[in-house]
């Protein structure tokens, strides 16, 4: 099993920046992809940044391009997102999702192409 753990969440104004880390138990290299989502209160979870095997190609929604990076460390198992100038509406619990292949076709975007999931990490942007 893949256990996925997320941090570096928390309170920040805005302008300001925050780095989420998201801890994988196993060989972080070998995952087809794994993905950034957000949940903001009252909304659908949305997807944020992907990024392919072995810390390869990445993509962004058009909402954080240009702020947020996603890369992935292989020797820590762990991926990260960088988020620069952060405005209000980045508030949302952020989670960290990891798909191991490219079985039953899909895509890297979509939360139900990913079967592993963190619990979450919290972003708070004052104005």
């Amino acid at each position: 099993q893949v256990q996925l753990v997320e941090s570096g969440g928390g309170s920040v104004q805005a302008g300001g920046s925050l780095r989420l880390s998201c801890a994988d138990s196993g060989y972080i290299y070998r995952r087809y992809c794994m993905a950034w989502f957000r949940q903001a209160p009252g909304k659908e979870r949305g997807w944020v940044a992907t990024i392919y095997a072995g810390g390869g190609d990445t993509y962004y929604d058009a909402s954080v391009k240009g702020r947020f990076t996603i890369s992935q460390d292989n020797a820590k198992a762990t991926l990260y997102l960088q988020m620069n100038s952060l405005k209000p509406e980045d508030t949302a619990i952020y989670y960290c999702a990891a798909r191991l292949d490219r079985n039953g076709g899909g895509g890297c975007i979509n939360g139900a192409d990913f079967p592993y999931w963190g619990q979450g990490t919290q972003v708070t942007v004052s104005s």
